[in-house]
Formats: C-alpha cells, sequence, structure tokens
C-alpha cells in the first residue's frame, strides 16, 4: 500500500460521487500538476520533485467541486494563504508537501471565499486548466 505523505492522508478515505477518494485525487493530480498550473510567483521554482509547489487554492477549490465542504486558508509569513479543505470531519491537503518537514498550522485558520480568489485571472484560468485535465481523465472512465 503506498505511503501518502499529504496532510491529513491517514483519514482521507471519503468518496465523492465518482467514488474516488483525496488519495485517488493526488495520484491523478500528480501526473497533472506542472508548471503551468503553478502560482506565478513560484513558477521558476515548480519541479516535478517539488510538484505540490504553488497548486493550494486551486487543488482546494477543485475539491471543494468534487466533495463539497470548505476551504480554509492558513496565514503565512509572506501576507498569503495556503489553502486545504475541510468536509465534515475530514481535513485534507493534497499540497501540503510543499513545505517540506515545516509544520503548518491547522486551527489558525480563515475561510477561503473562491469568488476572491479568482478575480485574479491567472488563478482562474490556472484552476480551469487544471480542472480540465481532470475531467479529460474522468470522463474517460465514465466512457469505459
Amino acid at each position: 500500500m503506498k505511503d501518502y505523505k499529504f496532510y491529513g492522508a491517514k483519514n482521507a478515505d471519503i468518496k465523492d460521487s465518482y467514488g474516488n477518494t483525496p488519495k485517488d485525487y493526488y495520484d491523478i493530480l500528480s501526473n497533472l500538476w506542472s508548471k503551468e498550473t503553478c502560482a506565478k510567483r513560484m513558477q521558476e521554482d515548480w519541479t516535478k520533485e517539488n510538484m505540490t509547489l504553488g497548486q493550494c487554492s486551486i487543488t482546494a477549490f477543485l475539491m471543494q467541486d468534487l466533495y463539497g465542504g470548505e476551504v480554509y486558508g492558513i496565514p503565512l509569513s509572506d501576507g498569503n494563504f495556503h489553502c486545504f479543505n475541510k468536509i465534515g470531519d475530514v481535513i485534507f491537503d493534497l499540497t501540503s508537501e510543499q513545505f517540506k518537514d515545516k509544520v503548518l498550522d491547522y486551527q489558525n485558520v480563515f475561510l477561503q471565499d473562491r469568488n476572491i480568489h479568482f478575480q485574479k485571472e491567472e488563478k482562474k484560468n490556472r484552476y480551469l486548466l487544471l480542472k480540465s485535465r481532470l475531467f479529460e481523465i474522468i470522463n474517460k472512465w465514465l466512457e469505459d
């Protein structure tokens, strides 16, 4: 069995309407995250080895599309927020590995609003790109 390192992986066994868990989506997104979907300010540092870098908000809102729930943000020292998902009692953060060994505080968080995030056109476009890539795969499954 694969050892998932993202925050909340041990309890991320909820299923969406397609029967997928966050672990399933982590596996899929591992092949879809790219420099193109990375936050513009971080693109120069993005690598396949650090594939979750700059992917947090678009990934969290995409997971919200699939599971519902809320997207929360952890305040960072640079004034930005690191986004993650909370669905009922389940908290998971598919992009937490970008912080390596740094421990994030998942208690002192703020509810995030997709309308505010997507006021930035480049972020909305990155989200739409990641979403279209993911749904290409989901639609192929549905055809089989």
